[in-house]
């Protein structure tokens, strides 16, 4: 391991920038019973982008709504408030995620569009399971890489040794704690806890490569862990990292999840990813 580079990473980790302040207040409105459309439609009055990509969002086929959505009051009466929270997350987070990820060979929105597949996996997992999950299941997918953007230069920096370690048949995070001392779900982990994330999102976010590792295992770390390595099976976002991860036999059994389910959620997945990825790609 580099001397130095543990320290470094978590300076980095408390330096990296959270997201919006808008985007921090709708999510607290959003969370409110009190709150109301007015108070959101004053935020957003004067972030237009996000306005735009919560409207795309809105009209796009994966949520069905029958009629055209013009306005941000209108899209909390057909969608309600729980989705519009999911809307303001996937808008804010694109901004972060899309950008080319140095280390693990990322083009421009190829981070975001494996985000937003293991998010759509997911949520379709819940669906196929009948689990009755937490709402945070959406948001921990959507974060579950966010640990690469801190990492990615000294991926790249000590790349040859990372490869040469994950070409032992050691799974790339595994090589990456290996050389660098850590990994980019314990970095993930750390941002959202200095970000006061809720714990249980934490967790997820820091154990969604080793399920069966976690001091206290759930249901939410189980979903992330298979629907990320669905999606790294299926070529959503895979770069540098390779094929090398499976999914945990004690995960998907404690799931209950069969052989032809996987591969239903795994069809979807494809469709609804593609459907939603390509909403963003006029921002680039």
């Amino acid at each position: 391991m580099t001397p130095g580079y543990v320290d470094d990473i978590i300076s980095d980790i408390k330096s990296f920038p959270s997201m919006s302040d808008a985007a921090l207040k709708v999510l607290k409105l959003v969370d409110d019973p009190k709150s109301t459309a007015s108070e959101i439609e004053e935020i957003l009055r004067y972030e237009p982008s996000i306005t735009a990509n919560i409207l795309k969002l809105t009209n796009s086929a994966y949520f069905g709504v029958p009629t055209k959505v013009a306005s941000i009051r209108q899209a909390i009466v057909l969608l309600g408030w729980e989705k519009l929270g999911k809307l303001v997350m996937t808008t804010c987070v694109n901004a972060v995620l899309d950008k080319p990820v140095r280390g693990y060979d990322l083009s421009p929105g190829e981070l975001w569009q494996h985000s937003i597949a293991v998010s759509v996996a997911a949520e379709l997992l819940v669906k196929e399971l009948n689990i009755d999950a937490d709402n945070e299941i959406f948001t921990a997918a959507l974060l579950h890489d966010l640990g690469k953007l801190v990492l990615g230069d000294y991926v790249k920096e000590d790349f040859s040794a990372i490869r040469t370690a994950a070409g032992e048949g050691t799974p790339f995070q595994a090589a990456e704690r290996r050389v660098l001392g850590t990994d980019h779900a314990e970095v993930g982990g750390r941002l959202l806890e200095l970000w006061s994330f809720p714990e249980s999102l934490v967790r997820a976010v820091r154990w969604h490569h080793e399920p069966d590792s976690a001091e206290e295992p759930g249901a939410i770390i189980d979903l992330i862990h298979v629907a990320d390595v669905l999606c790294l099976m299926i070529g959503l976002g895979a770069g540098t990292e390779g094929l090398q991860y499976k999914p945990s036999p004690a995960a998907t059994k404690r799931l209950g999840l069969k052989p032809r389910q996987l591969e239903l959620v795994a069809s979807q997945t494809l469709q609804w990813a593609n459907e939603l990825g390509g909403i963003f790609q006029g921002n680039r």
